[in-house]
């Protein structure tokens, strides 16, 4: 091991840790949270079995408006109301507010668009088979759909990691704040590499797991 990295190993564990975290956070507020809501995007829509202009039109706003955000200026915008709800602005536990509340916008857009490939007969077969609208979703769409709602989530947790970056405005921490503090404004040119590969490593790794589990699934 590089001597840089026994030298700052302590502190390295300490950020991969706050990374975990913070993307733990963002991937449970994008499957207990997003997943519903972009369920419901697609069921409101013009045309389906749930069909609401105001519902659709009410959440289909709010995606919208986050996504459009920049992040960094996400993360500001949300610092009272992160303060509100956490206690305080800053630190690991602050900074899953924003990525919990992006990560439930971007999920959500993915899942309607996975939903929306699903065949119209499929849905036409369920209701007419008297399927219950919890039945639709859960034996229909949700097993047609699998491994488009598994890519999904995977491009999801990649695009948190990179969000995660920046969390370091507000004391979140992260690798990405390590990187930056320890490794850029201290001139260590290697250490800040080293975080880089790390980094890459990890988003290799969960794009592999995840497309290895979305082909497994796909029993089309």
């Amino acid at each position: 091991m590089p001597e840089i990295l026994v030298q700052y190993e302590a502190e390295i564990w300490i950020s991969i840790g706050e990374t975990f975290t913070m993307v733990g956070v963002a991937i449970l507020a994008a499957i207990l949270l997003g997943l519903p809501v972009g369920t419901l995007l697609f069921l409101c829509r013009k045309g389906q079995i749930l069909e609401n202009r105001f519902v659709f039109s009410i959440l289909n706003l709010f995606v919208n408006v986050i996504r459009s955000f920049p992040f960094l200026l996400l993360v500001v915008f949300l610092i009272p109301f992160t303060r509100l709800i956490i206690g305080t602005a800053i630190g690991t536990a602050a900074a899953t507010v924003p990525l919990s509340i992006i990560a439930i916008a971007h999920y959500s857009r993915l899942v309607e668009q996975s939903l929306l490939d699903v065949p119209k007969g499929v849905l036409e077969a369920a209701v007419s088979m008297g399927a219950s609208v919890k039945e639709v979703i859960l034996k229909f769409l949700y097993v047609e759909a699998r491994s488009g709602l598994i890519l999904g989530l995977t491009t999801s947790i990649i695009s948190f990691i990179s969000y995660s970056t920046i969390m370091g405005v507000v004391g979140g921490g992260g690798i990405g704040d390590f990187a930056i503090r320890y490794g850029y404004q201290q001139f260590k040119t290697d250490l800040m590499i080293y975080m880089i590969i790390i980094m890459v490593i990890l988003v290799q790794l969960i794009q592999f797991i995840g497309t290895t589990v979305s082909r497994i699934s796909d029993k089309r």
